[in-house]
């Protein structure tokens, strides 16, 4: 098969008295499904070879893959996880190439998409799209999701903590498990004091709000979004307004949780009513409220529930990054700068 695309691998690594070399073969079943499994001048091929330092060729419906041990089987279990992904009618982007190939440093790719033995896929369905986990700590995280009444989402940016808590979220009102949607956030950019901002008071905090719109808009018809906006069934406000409330029968987020204080955080958790769950997403090492680490009320919140029956917290780190690579590497650098500068 002809190939388009530039290779960079390094012919050294395949040197018998540095590595040792394997060579393994795959067959897919379904034909129509290999020129997207390869991608345009089998970009999608030539994208696993540079990142695991292995060579592969393609002939029919057979796949075969040459280079250290390791990286074969690394490559072997991506290539099944992007074949399982189309099979399940999933796009198949860079970014989720990528993100497979991370989760290929897991001892079994297949046991995290499929969940353990015999049981069904972990995924979560929602009108627009249907999600499938791209890590281990997310594979923790959706379980959470589906059985716990408060979890706690720590971690960086671009972990999905904050989307996948919306696509279970909408996916539960599809279903007619909740009856409403609550997203909230601290408004602190503007320290709570919004008047200086045109508009009514919607329109002042929207901005802050945005990342929560987008993923609704994700996940559900714009159309329907509006619709149930419009009849209260959705809720985007910022976390002032929740306080003398009780949220029932609700699937209630927080988003930018770190830059709560302790008093906000336990109005807000102390909202919890009856048939409602709770997720508290945020990144504890990106607090910007006066007083720094020791007023935030996530960290706080974390400390005195973690291990209370019916709260689960899940901690992602820069390995579990999901958007474009190069996230990762910034999150993994500026967090090596903190580190010797603390």
């Amino acid at each position: 098969m002809a190939r388009k695309a530039a290779r960079a691998v390094d012919p050294a690594q395949f040197r018998p008295e540095t590595h040792r070399r394997a060579r393994v073969e795959i067959e897919f079943d379904e034909p129509t499904l290999l020129g997207t499994l390869f991608g345009q001048f089998d970009a999608n091929l030539v994208q696993v070879e540079n990142r695991l330092g292995v060579y592969i060729s393609a002939r029919g419906n057979r796949i075969q893959m040459e280079g250290p041990e390791e990286a074969v089987a690394r490559a072997r279990d991506t290539l099944k996880g992007m074949y399982h992904r189309l099979e399940m009618g999933q796009d198949l982007d860079a970014g989720a190439i990528e993100s497979l190939i991370a989760m290929s440093s897991e001892p079994t790719l297949e046991g995290i998409i499929t969940g353990d033995a015999g049981a069904p896929p972990i995924m979560i369905r929602t009108r627009r799209k249907t999600i499938v986990p791209r890590s281990a700590t997310q594979i923790e995280y959706m379980r959470a999701l589906s059985k716990s009444d408060v979890i706690f989402a720590l971690g960086p940016a671009g972990t999905g903590k904050t989307y996948l808590a919306v696509a279970q979220a909408v996916s539960q009102l599809m279903t007619g498990s909740v009856q409403r949607l609550i997203l909230s956030r601290p408004a602190v950019e503007a320290g709570e004091k919004l008047g200086f901002l045109p508009g009514d008071m919607k329109d002042k905090v929207d901005p802050y709000l945005r990342p929560l719109y987008d993923a609704l808009y994700d996940c559900m018809p714009p159309e329907q979004v509006e619709r149930r906006l419009g009849s209260g069934e959705i809720e985007i406000a910022p976390i002032a307004f929740m306080r003398g409330r009780t949220l029932a029968d609700a699937f209630v987020i927080l988003d930018e949780a770190q830059n709560t204080t302790r008093e906000q955080m336990k109005m807000f958790l102390t909202r919890f009513g009856q048939n409602s769950r709770m997720v508290i997403c945020g990144d504890p090492k990106q607090v910007d409220i006066p007083g720094g680490d020791r007023m935030s009320g996530l960290a706080d919140a974390v400390q005195k529930l973690e291990g209370v029956e019916g709260i689960a917290v899940t901690r992602f780190t820069t390995a579990d990054v999901v958007r474009h690579p190069i996230v990762g590497r910034i999150v993994e650098a500026y967090e090596g700068t903190n580190a010797l500068t603390d």
